[in-house]
């Protein structure tokens, strides 16, 4: 196969798909093409500017509006503001031409067959030959839209089906027509993981494709079960959620999120095109779904849906539910289940789920009767959606944001207990799980040598999955790899001479077993290996340092002991740094407080693109006590010969801190001085992040890694930058814009940063610069309003992110 690279896209519809394509497009390098259509008539302003329809700025309104708009949109679609600029717009008419100079069309209009046809054969005439062309379609046939098209268009057409928001969702369906060549699936597979982020799915060409297909039925049979079983919505979402693996908007939030209309659209779609499916009554629309759509309560798009906001009189907001038998809207009810809290206790959520169907409340019933639906209806869609179980788990995983897909959970049940659930619900599941059973088989997946093999139906054996070698799974290495482990953290051999430090603390907190295992895990790489990674794959890389820990420390007035757990914490931090073998950091999701400290004190960081990182600690009414503030005094100092005007330097650094600033990605994070350009980098996809990580490591050490000698240059510049920060914090006080304790939080990282009160700027070293920090910190530990401010946090079940 010819090597095929993309450097520039056009994307055809500027809705908030298309939008959202051309922004994650943007977002990893790639020109965009944006092209709709041209308004046919002008809107008031044009009419008041006496524009034509001839007017560039008419003609391409429709797009520019829409872009601009999903820029504005929260989430935002792109990593920085500034991929923007990658995008240029135009319309259908003026700028059609322009198609021949890209590498790959995605048409993303209406979803309407004729006028996706219509559109194709324009394409088709300014299309260069072996241009990839797809369509985003979520579920109008692939064979039917290339039809008539010319051989090299079929050749080079299918379906390239991306959820939305295309940011965020990791889901990639490629969807093959009749004339579709195996090279184009095979490099958009690959485009797909290894550029766009993404899970690529390799799907039939059946309606809803695989995500779409089991998604919605899983949301139709609960709606159908809702009503037998009398729950609440408030009930629904409760046991639908987290507690199960999934998204905390869970099934009715979610659905207001996404607008009730998509999901009747798609239901309705499937019961119309899919005859033959042995469950095609649950998508038969509940009488309550009707009276929604036909009310217009279609969720956040129309300001009430399963849940409506409304405003009291004093100005503050409450959520009201929907009762769905009165269908009249009520405050909201909490729910509670004792099958619940059995599961309180289990951390990993696939452990939970044995105990779940084996509740004796309603809440043991729902999941009874909802996983008996899924498994047998997962079972007989295979080989209809898909040839491969591994793919409706995936789809699953990446399209709807489940942590655990449907054979990996009846694996964590058991097979047998699974068939069982089904027979007792009256269902039939497919013949060929038995078979798998006869066969000797008793599970969906196997953990072989830390490799993930999965049950192959037609050759009747365990294979194993594609795709996994570009992947570490933590998972897979944990038990046969470790090297260490205490209870804060796991030490893996990854192999080719690097160590891995895993986290293990709740959310990943960083306390003294954390600190304890980071120190045994750079004892055991300098002694007998080449190089550590600090990673994980939970859901955030760290939320912070355990302040509950510290709260007692200080409401105990044990400041001896506090003083030492800081220390234990800078020190811990300085050896990540000055150690004689290389450190990567490998920051994803919330990455706060003692997190981002860790991070910053890594030899290198190689970070996830959708890491959430800051300095949050004044939020707690600390500053950064675990090398933060000397970080960032350190980072100004770098900077300075960069800039004239030192002070302007050191004030950008100092709000980073004092606004807590938190990226939101790690794109953003280079803005605020806490990635570093040219020494750190982004990855788009997370699964490859501990590979490339441990990559780098590598080559580090390879290079030939020398322990650095500790810093003693770091400008700092005394009474000059104390000055102009007491200043700034009088003013900011007395305008009532800070509290008094926030701004004597602001006066002491002040101190530190400007290097105490020294009479003109000189160079100290970064210990000196530690001391002031853990001096200010302690001290701080010691205000009343600190203590309150923790102990609310800790109230909140927020006891971290410091």
């Amino acid at each position: 196969m010819a090597k095929r690279t993309i450097n520039k896209i056009a994307v055809i519809g500027s809705g908030i798909m298309g939008s959202g394509i051309a922004c994650h497009f943007a977002n990893i390098g790639v020109e965009v093409l944006l092209l709709d259509i041209v308004p046919r008539e002008l809107n008031a302003k044009e009419q008041a500017k006496e524009l034509s329809l001839n007017d560039a700025v008419v003609r391409n309104r429709l797009v520019n509006d829409a872009l601009a708009a999903a820029i504005k949109s929260k989430p935002a679609p792109l990593y920085h503001k500034k991929f923007a600029t990658l995008i240029t717009t135009g319309n259908l008419e003026d700028d059609i031409a322009k198609v021949s100079e890209v590498d790959w069309i995605i048409e993303v209009v209406v979803e309407r067959l004729d006028i996706k046809k219509q559109v194709f054969e324009n394409l088709e005439k300014y299309r260069t030959a072996g241009t990839l062309i797809t369509s985003n379609t979520s579920g109008i046939p692939i064979k039917f839209m290339s039809e008539g098209r010319s051989e090299d268009f079929q050749k080079h057409f299918c379906g390239t089906h991306f959820f939305n928001p295309a940011r965020y969702l990791k889901l990639f369906e490629i969807i093959p027509g009749p004339k579709t060549s195996p090279d184009v699936l095979d490099f958009l597979n690959s485009y797909g993981e290894q550029y766009l982020g993404k899970t690529s799915v390799v799907a039939k060409d059946t309606p809803a494709f695989i995500g779409n297909r089991v998604g919605i039925f899983s949301i139709m049979s609960l709606f159908h079960v809702v009503k037998e079983m009398g729950l609440t919505i408030e009930e629904v979402d409760k046991l639908s959620g987290p507690v199960i693996g999934r998204p905390k908007s869970a099934t009715f939030r979610t659905v207001d999120v996404v607008g009730l209309d998509t999901l009747v659209h798609v239901a309705n779609g499937i019961a119309q095109n899919c005859s033959e499916d042995e469950r095609i009554a649950i998508f038969t629309l509940p009488d309550f779904i009707n009276t929604m759509v036909e009310n217009k309560w279609l969720g956040s798009k129309t300001g009430q849906g399963f849940y409506k906001k409304l405003k009291n009189d004093d100005g503050s907001s409450r959520i009201e539910s929907l009762d769905l038998n009165a269908l009249e809207y009520r405050t909201k009810q909490r729910a509670s289940f004792a099958t619940l809290e059995l599961t309180k206790s289990i951390d990993n959520v696939i452990d939970r789920f044995s105990v779940l169907v084996n509740g004796k409340d309603k809440a043991g019933t729902f999941y009874r009767k909802t996983l008996a639906a899924l498994f047998a209806y997962v079972s007989h869609r295979i080989p209809e959606i898909s040839d491969d179980l591994y793919k409706i788990d995936d789809a699953m995983k990446a399209g709807f944001g489940w942590e655990h897909g449907p054979f990996q959970i009846w694996d964590a049940i058991g097979v047998e207990a699974g068939l069982k659930l089904a027979a007792d619900e009256g269902l039939e599941v497919a013949t060929w799980i038995q078979e798998m059973l006869d066969n000797g088989n008793s599970t969906f997946y196997d953990i072989k040598e830390g490799t993930t093999y999965y049950y192959d139906i037609p050759q009747k054996t365990m294979l194993k999955k594609p795709g996994q070698d570009a992947f570490i799974i933590l998972d897979n290495i944990r038990k046969s790899n470790e090297v260490f482990k205490n209870s804060g953290v796991v030490v893996e051999d990854l192999g080719d001479g690097i160590l891995n430090v895993e986290f293990q603390s709740k959310m990943n907190t960083i306390g003294g077993d954390v600190l304890a295992g980071l120190n045994k895990a750079i004892d055991l790489a300098e002694k007998d290996f080449a190089g550590l990674v600090i990673g994980n794959q939970a859901a955030n890389f760290s939320v912070g340092a355990n302040i509950g820990m510290i709260f007692m420390m200080a409401v105990e007035q044990e400041y001896d002991e506090l003083n030492m757990a800081i220390k234990y914490f800078q020190d811990t931090m300085m050896r990540m740094r000055y150690s004689s073998i290389p450190t990567i950091a490998a920051p994803h999701g919330m990455t706060l407080g003692g997190g981002c400290e860790l991070s910053m004190h890594a030899d290198m960081v190689v970070a996830a693109a959708e890491t959430y990182i800051g300095l949050v600690e004044f939020g707690v009414g600390v500053i950064p006590g675990g090398g933060g503030s000397k970080e960032m005094t350190l980072r100004a100092s770098d900077t300075f010969h960069k800039n004239d005007v030192e002070l302007n330097v050191l004030q950008e650094y100092f709000l980073t801190i004092g606004m807590a600033k938190v990226a939101t990605s790690a794109y953003e994070a280079y803005d605020y001085g806490i990635l570093q350009k040219g020494k750190d980098i982004v990855v788009v996809n997370k699964d490859r992040q501990l590979a490339t990580a441990k990559g780098y490591a590598r080559i580090l050490a390879d290079r030939g890694y020398t322990k650095p000698v500790m810093r003693t240059d770091v400008k700092v510049l005394g009474k000059q930058a104390l000055g102009m920060f007491l200043v700034g914090t009088d003013a900011m006080q007395a305008g009532k814009y800070i509290s008094e304790h926030d701004q004597k939080i602001a006066n002491k990282l002040a101190y530190v940063m400007a290097g105490g009160d020294l009479s003109e700027p000189q160079r100290v070293s970064e210990q000196y610069l530690l001391d002031l920090e853990r001096e200010a910190f302690l001290s701080l530990c010691t205000e009343r309003k600190t203590l309150e401010r923790i102990e609310h946090m800790l109230k909140k079940g927020k006891p971290l992110r410091n």
